[in-house]
């Protein structure tokens, strides 16, 4: 199992939290199953930038982004250099350390 530690968030997460996730799964899926009720209101499937996390340690063994998550990526609020989609982020045997960004840009919001 792969460790997830997720920074403090003040309303997704507010003591921050250590998971653990499955190889394969995405990282979105493992926040999810863990209670950590990030949005996504594409319903995971890259077209919108609700699930934008910012990878502060392990970035380096994710894969590549593809073009289109660059494109959404950069609509999203708070774009940094390690900035990703978690529907997109494919969890490997490599730790990671994220943090969710304050804000979302979500044009319709839901309640999942």
């Amino acid at each position: 199992m792969t460790k997830i530690k997720v920074f403090p968030h003040e309303e997704l997460c507010p003591e921050g939290a250590e998971i653990e996730a499955k190889p394969g799964q995405t990282l979105a899926e493992a926040l999810l199953d863990n209670k950590i009720k990030i949005e996504h209101a594409c319903e995971l499937s890259c077209a919108c930038t609700t699930c934008h996390v910012i990878v502060r340690n392990g970035f380096e063994n994710l894969s590549d982004a593809s073009d289109d998550e660059e494109d959404m990526l950069d609509k999203a609020w708070g774009l940094e250099a390690e900035s990703r989609l978690s529907c997109q982020v494919e969890i490997s045997e490599f730790d990671l350390e994220i943090e969710l960004p304050k804000y979302t840009i979500n044009m319709v919001s839901e309640n999942h």
